[in-house]
């Protein structure tokens, strides 16, 4: 991560010209999540846009925002603490609330969507409302003391590695139903859904037969759950599909994409 000494993430200065080219990722980007739902019979508004701002500073964040951006995703820990409290400070004068705030009404919900070592979830708790990318049981007990520690209720989403792709994480998807349930019954944590990553290919059937497999382990998982609580458990989220498919996820029952360059452009850094 040595572009963190090359790029100052607490930069709340954007440039008119940045912060347009910004503006119009977003809106272009909202355009499509509307023709896809219109086109595979998704309700309007049904899928939420979640920003994916590894490597951008908060300026760039905050250009985001101003252009209707309503959902925040961070790849590592060390940019949710380098960027967030100075976040809050610009979000707030626009009267919002980014992460673990509630001061505010009008809520930036902070997700973190990338891998989280267990020595670093006591930095991200206090901030980010959700870990996208929890693997498996024992990484979300971990998550469950501490969140109990510090008297918190996390949302949590269960990581599952519907390519097979050695490359990525998560659990295994024969494994998925019964490590959700699991993670259900934890303190301090509200399982929110289920994440993913497409397959790496261009292939719109492969991709879209791995964004259908979550769905249906999601399905199995809520028919259990409305079981388990009288049919008062909440409806699991699917968050699946990036900037290039996007559109198959939304096809396949997606609820919350996850998109970046199609946003901000390419990235500078890896």
């Amino acid at each position: 991560m040595a572009y963190m000494t090359q790029k100052d993430l607490a930069n709340t200065e954007v440039d008119c010209v940045r912060a347009r080219q910004i503006a119009d990722g977003v809106h272009s980007v909202q355009d499509a999540i509307a023709q896809a739902e219109s086109r595979y019979g998704r309700k309007a508004g049904s899928v939420t846009l979640l920003a994916a701002t590894k490597t951008r500073d908060v300026g760039e964040i905050m250009a985001a925002l101003r252009a209707g951006v309503r959902v925040i995703g961070e790849n590592r820990p060390q940019e949710i603490v380098a960027k967030t409290e100075i976040l809050r400070k610009e979000a707030a004068r626009k009267n919002l609330s980014v992460g673990v705030n509630g001061s505010i009404n009008n809520e930036i919900p902070l997700y973190l969507i990338g891998q989280l070592q267990s020595n670093k979830i006591n930095k991200v708790l206090p901030l980010a409302n959700g870990i996208q990318s929890v693997d498996g049981i024992n990484l979300a007990q971990k998550i469950s003391a501490r969140a109990q520690t510090l008297g918190l209720c996390t949302d949590v989403m269960l990581e599952v590695n519907v390519s097979g792709e050695s490359t990525k994480s998560g659990c295994a998807p024969e494994r998925a139903i019964d490590e959700a349930l699991a993670i259900s019954s934890l303190p301090a944590l509200n399982l929110r859904g289920f994440m993913t990553l497409g397959a790496r290919v261009n292939d719109e059937k492969i991709v879209r037969s791995g964004f259908a497999a979550l769905r249906e382990i999601r399905d199995c998982v809520s028919k259990q759950l409305a079981q388990d609580y009288d049919g008062n458990s909440a409806k699991l989220e699917l968050s699946m599909g990036m900037s290039g498919d996007f559109a198959w996820a939304i096809a396949e029952g997606s609820t919350m994409v996850r998109i970046g360059s199609a946003i901000f452009g390419p990235r500078a850094f890896v």
